[in-house]
This record gives C-alpha cells, sequence and structure tokens, in this order.
C-alpha cells in the first residue's frame, strides 16, 4: 500500500464557540512535529482525562474521508475544506480503519508509532462542526479515526515517507475493533479476545472485561450528546 502524509497539525485550548466548552480540537497545519513519548509538542488537550496520554499520544485521521463526509451536507462546515476537522495530529491517504490493524509499527519521519486504539467520538465534534448528531455519525460509519503510542521519539513533516514496519496481529483491522465496540456489542468470543490484547488499550479491555462480567453495554449518551443541560451551538 501506499500511504502519503498529507498534513502535520497541532492545536491549542480555546472556546469551541465564544462563551462555550474549551477545547483543542480545532488543528492548524504545521511545518513539522516533534513527537515524543508524551505526546507532541506544542498541541494541547483540554481534557487530559480522556484525550492524550501514552495510549493517545498522536492522533490519526484519514483524509481519504473528507469526500464521504462533504457529500453528506448541502452546505458543508467550513472545517470540512481542508484537514484538522476532526482533531487529528496526522492526516494522510491511502489507508483507513478496515486496513489498518492494532499494533502495527508505522515509521512516519523518524518517528516509530504504533496504533492502540480507535479514536471513541465525543460530543465535541457537534460543536465542532455546528451540526447535531455528528459524534453518532462518526460512530455509526466506523470512520473514526486512530490513536497511536509512541514507540521511538522523532520528527516528521508533510511529504516525509510513511511505511509499515511490522504488523503483528493482521487478524485485528481496527475496523473489526470499532464493531465489537459499537455493533455486535456483546459478541462474547471477541470481548474474551479483546480483553486478553496486550497491545489494545487498557480503556478498551477495561470496556471488555466490563461486558463480559455485566452482560451490559455501557451507555454512550454522555460521551456522544455531552453533560445535562449543556447549552446546544449549532449551525443556523
Amino acid at each position: 500500500m501506499t500511504v502519503t502524509l498529507h498534513a502535520v497539525l497541532v492545536g491549542g485550548v480555546a472556546p469551541l464557540v465564544p462563551g462555550g466548552p474549551t477545547s483543542g480540537i480545532a488543528k492548524r497545519p504545521v511545518e513539522a512535529l516533534a513527537i515524543t513519548r508524551d505526546g507532541i509538542a506544542g498541541d494541547e488537550q483540554a481534557d487530559r482525562k480522556h484525550h492524550g496520554g501514552p495510549d493517545k499520544a498522536v492522533h490519526h485521521y484519514a483524509f481519504d474521508h473528507y469526500r464521504a463526509w462533504r457529500s453528506e451536507f448541502a452546505d458543508p462546515p467550513d472545517c470540512l475544506s481542508a484537514p484538522g476537522a476532526f482533531g487529528e495530529n496526522l492526516s494522510t491517504t491511502g489507508i483507513i480503519e478496515a486496513e489498518i490493524c492494532l499494533g502495527d509499527l508505522w515509521r512516519f519521519g523518524t518517528a516509530l508509532l504504533e496504533v492502540s486504539q480507535a479514536r471513541q467520538p465525543c460530543w465535541k465534534l457537534d460543536w465542532r462542526f455546528r451540526v447535531p448528531g455528528i459524534a453518532r455519525r462518526v460512530q455509526e460509519t466506523g470512520r473514526t479515526g486512530w490513536y497511536y503510542r509512541v514507540v521511538e521519539s522523532g520528527r516528521c513533516a508533510t511529504g516525509d515517507p510513511v511505511a509499515l514496519v511490522d504488523r503483528p496481529l493482521p487478524d485485528w483491522p481496527l475496523r473489526r475493533l470499532i464493531d465489537a465496540l459499537y455493533v455486535d456489542c456483546l459478541d462474547r468470543a471477541t470481548l474474551v479476545a479483546m480483553a486478553d490484547l496486550a497491545v489494545l488499550a487498557e480503556s478498551w479491555r477495561k470496556v471488555a472485561r466490563r461486558r463480559l462480567e455485566s452482560g451490559v453495554v455501557e451507555d454512550w449518551t454522555h460521551r456522544l450528546d455531552g453533560p445535562a443541560g449543556l447549552p446546544k451551538f449549532y449551525r443556523t
């Protein structure tokens, strides 16, 4: 496969709308990124409980999906005109969730990154797009993006070579994990296997263990719709 690094991006924490909640989701392209074990120099997250950390040090979103997103709007949101709409640090063409696998080792420039999990969308995407239900739509389509942990620090820039170094788990494309989390949610055999995947982010392994123990799927309302009573800012 040929994967092209379309853009590298960072962002600072800012209100999503005037007077609204803060987020680091809005990213801007930069010439190059310095990637360390702790994440990306110059990149910020407003909610460190749910964003950032070793298992979510770098966020990747396929620019391949942007055409599909734009086709779903009569008047596409402005943020879909260029990479960065989904809070990604790396924007590429040439690979999507059905083709990249958990545990993949990828070389971006001089940095070595390991795929740790797919992205779990949250309500701040609705605010970013000013459109209700975008977070749910991201989840339902499986066009989620994914995260890396950093194996070797380094630097990467737009146009740098991108190479698959190793694929230890070819039977675990991210689309399989996404379907297990959101579609066939109580497939016991898959949940048992997920809970035993050492390379999978611990938060996802905990979800698998909880479902196995309880036989119940967790409530996604807060993550997808936001806190109760939160005012809505949508496009007019």
